[in-house]
């Protein structure tokens, strides 16, 4: 029997972004509702709400006597996203190198170290890593105090597939690095050494990204 869960479009709507992001499910490659739903175990409703939302970031597109297929998507699309992002996300970064107090950046400094604990152990639970990382860029951007900038880069990082980047080993180094330049760079106060380190951590995900797609032949 399918069970309803709190906010269980969401999750369907992650479940198939990361599927599409990834190359899993291919530009023109049909989705059927039945499908997703006895996939996840869920009933059509959630599946059709999810669609609906994918929809509107241009990942789906309904065709006539087709239903629900996956929108064009190019080696130049992953680039623009993946660019608009580190440019947000490095200017917030920026900006809270210049307010950050001490007890903020403890508390950043703490969830690195729940991240590091979670990359590292020995069996990765993907959607736990995945959880810490969103939190820990969500406490630093509320230290930013631009809130509507933050909400642009909720909104644009939508596109990333969060789940597939956390189950890449190479990926969560990178990203473990990282974050240790940005809490450097804050600690300093050095606005434009966060700025550079933010931005390089979503354009490493964009070149793993296209690499992977390389790999699938997807845009052959």
């Amino acid at each position: 029997m399918a069970v309803e869960r709190p906010q269980l479009s969401d999750e369907v709507v992650a479940h198939l972004r990361d599927r599409i992001m990834s190359g899993d499910l291919r530009p023109g490659e049909r989705i059927r509702l039945e499908d997703v739903a006895d996939q996840l175990g869920v009933s059509i409703t959630p599946v059709r709400e999810a669609l609906l939302t994918l929809r509107g970031f241009d990942m789906v597109e309904l065709q006539p006597r087709r239903g629900y297929v996956v929108a064009p998507l190019s080696r130049q699309d992953i680039v623009d996203v993946f660019q608009l992002q580190a440019h947000i996300a490095g200017e917030l970064a920026a900006r809270v190198a210049q307010r950050v107090t001490a007890a903020e950046l403890a508390e950043l400094t703490e969830a690195q170290r729940a991240i590091q604990r979670a990359a590292q152990a020995r069996r990765v639970a993907v959607a736990e890593l995945e959880r810490l990382e969103f939190e820990f860029h969500r406490a630093g951007n509320r230290v930013s105090g631009s809130r509507k900038l933050s909400w642009l880069l909720h909104w644009a990082t939508r596109y990333t597939p969060a789940r597939f980047l956390a189950s890449d080993p190479a990926w969560r180094e990178g990203m473990l690095t990282d974050h240790e330049a940005v809490l450097a760079a804050l600690a300093a106060h050095d606005a434009g050494a966060a700025q550079a380190a933010m931005a390089r951590h979503f354009t490493d995900g964009a070149d793993r990204l296209v690499k992977h797609l390389d790999d699938l032949g997807i845009w052959a």
